[in-house]
């Protein structure tokens, strides 16, 4: 049995992806695989695989340890992707981003959810050969679509409007995440509802803190911020919605944008270019808030193009079901055992 030890502190924080991307993988593994790997959290025992999944300075400096095994790093972020998320001064933010490619320099083998970091990497000075792309997933048994009148009740249950087009966001609340933009389509449109599910999941340290604490305060009447909800509560969001819509200007592959799809939700995202290479042609894209408003009319009004984004939504669905990746992971895992038993 193929000893694998995760290291994670992702679901201390409330509502973040790499949380909720840390949590499917444990489940899958142990869903799937009970004969085959032995999994445990955090506990510094002799492994075939040692999987970090966060970045903690406890963690780096357990790497020096011979019982890690095979050391697997997860990066779920780059120095430039933190920019517009957290609001670290100087010199402390250099030293940090320093540190994080530090972090991933002391790995064997790195997962990356978005191939666009493939090139990064490379240019930080990690080897091409050390790093494979697998696309996060999300579980089909939480998030999948519901009937018309489960809809119905789903916003009775969140007390959203019955008869209003219903646009969902979800994320921490910050300006990475386009929380601006949601806001002033949400001014714009005061016929339709708008609700955004998160919170601010580290506080004042999150860059825009004052001015969008003052508005997730005292919103718009057609506004809605939930504060942060659970996973089973974001899947029942979803299904409440009639679009789906991350206005973010920075992502890597967000875990809510999956949510969406496994619930048949049709998507609009910011259409930014890490987007091309994992999700071009599933989701309804606009450069901009005015484009936004553009193809949120459109949508409202043409019942045929929602059902198009709806059909592009379950098709996606299917290729980052966790069925499809559990094969993937089944296979990495062994070849990173093989590979550190190599080294022994």
């Amino acid at each position: 049995m193929i000893k694998i030890t995760m290291f994670s502190s992702a679901d201390k924080v409330a509502g973040q992806g790499v949380g909720s991307a840390y949590l499917e993988l444990v489940n899958l593994l142990k869903t799937h695989f009970t004969g085959e790997f032995d999994v445990e959290i955090n506990h510094y025992r002799k492994s075939d695989v040692s999987h970090y999944h966060t970045i903690d300075l406890p963690f780096y400096f357990s790497t020096f340890s011979k019982k890690r095994g095979q050391k697997v790093g997860y990066v779920h972020f780059l120095p430039e992707t933190l920019e517009g998320s957290l609001k670290i001064p100087q010199p402390f933010r250099g030293i940090f981003y320093r540190y994080v490619i530090a972090f991933y320099k002391r790995m064997d083998h790195l997962v990356v959810v978005n191939p666009s970091f493939i090139d990064k990497l490379v240019a930080y000075g990690i080897p091409r050969e050390k790093i494979s792309y697998i696309p996060n997933f999300v579980d089909s048994r939480r998030f999948h679509p519901v009937s018309a009148t489960e809809q119905q009740q789903l916003r009775k249950k969140f007390k959203l409007p019955l008869d209003r087009f219903v646009v969902l966001g979800s994320g921490q609340v910050q300006e990475r995440k386009g929380v601006p933009d949601f806001i002033q389509l949400a001014r714009q449109n005061p016929d339709v509802q708008f609700v955004w599910a998160g919170g601010f999941s580290f506080g004042r340290l999150t860059d825009g803190y004052q001015e969008l604490k003052k508005v997730v305060d005292n919103p718009p009447a057609n506004l809605r911020f939930t504060g942060i909800v659970s996973r089973d509560e974001i899947a029942q969001l979803n299904n409440a919605a009639d679009l789906f819509l991350l206005p973010s200007f920075n992502e890597l592959f967000p875990m809510s944008v999956l949510e969406a799809f496994s619930c048949g939700t049709p998507v609009m995202l910011r259409d930014l270019d890490l987007y091309k290479a994992i999700i071009a042609g599933d989701y309804e894209p606009a450069k901009n808030v005015e484009e936004m408003q553009v193809k949120l009319t459109l949508l409202r009004n043409d019942p045929a193009r929602l059902g198009y984004w709806r059909r592009q939504a379950h098709k996606a669905a299917e290729r980052y079901s966790e069925e499809h990746l559990a094969a993937i992971w089944q296979k990495f895992y062994r070849e990173q055992a093989q590979e550190g038993a190599g080294h022994d």
